[in-house]
């Protein structure tokens, strides 16, 4: 399958390019990636045809693929890529986490890199948990932000599952961070985990120094009731 495959669902995209949707698309996001200019649904029929002709690439060659999706300069590639790679992930094995890395400090965005956090990495470690304090610590350790965004954020999806301790060692290590999306991040991460333990999340806000930001957003859907008037 291989380069062609790419190469194939580049076209198929392709004929589906809207130039005046693709503008404001582009302009969304800050004129740093080129639209083919398919919104979401028309985005989501056209890959669905396409992998109903095609099919998938071979789990082995998902990182081969994603590099070149990521070569694209249409976003929609990308988008495409990490939906493929939702379909593949239950094949992931420990040395997956380079593709990972790679997909998270190219071409980064919120919207992939959001993506990646809580679906990819999120599987990742929840399939390798022996790998998420050696992994997350050299994430931490780069200061790249997207990549202490993932660290912050891959727990969002475990609900009571979430190992605390360690979100609070992560949000520790980064909260010192003047970067908008580690704040928000770390707001994001902590109101999601209110949802299953509300009286935590109220009891760290209020013992860590959080920025202005990331305090209003992590209690942003808490009992008002525990909030002063």
């Amino acid at each position: 399958m291989g380069y062609m495959y790419t190469e194939d669902l580049w076209i198929h995209l392709k004929k589906h390019e809207n130039k005046e949707d693709a503008i404001p698309m582009k302009k969304y996001m800050r004129d740093q990636f080129e639209f083919f200019g398919m919104r979401s649904p028309v985005l989501k029929e056209s890959f669905k045809a396409f992998i109903k002709e095609k099919g998938l690439p071979h789990p082995e060659e998902l990182s081969s693929f994603l590099n070149e999706a990521w070569a694209k300069p249409e976003r929609e590639m990308q988008y495409a890529g990490l939906t493929i790679a939702d379909k593949l992930k239950k094949h992931m094995t420990k040395s997956d986490i380079e593709w990972i890395e790679y997909i998270i400090v190219n071409k980064s965005w919120w919207d992939t890199i959001d993506h990646i956090a809580k679906n990819i990495a999120g599987y990742y470690f929840k399939k390798f948990p022996e790998e998420i304090v050696p992994v997350t610590e050299r994430w931490i350790a780069t200061k790249n932000i997207w990549l202490m965004r993932s660290a912050i954020l891959f727990q969002l999806g475990y609900k009571e599952k979430t190992d605390k301790e360690l979100m609070a060692h992560i949000i520790k290590e980064t909260k010192y961070e003047q970067d908008f999306f580690i704040r928000k991040g770390i707001g994001w991460a902590l109101r999601e985990y209110a949802k299953v333990n509300e009286d935590w999340v109220w009891e760290f806000v209020h013992s860590e120094e959080l920025s202005p930001l990331s305090y209003k957003e992590a209690i942003k859907n808490i009992n008002k009731t525990k909030q002063p008037s």
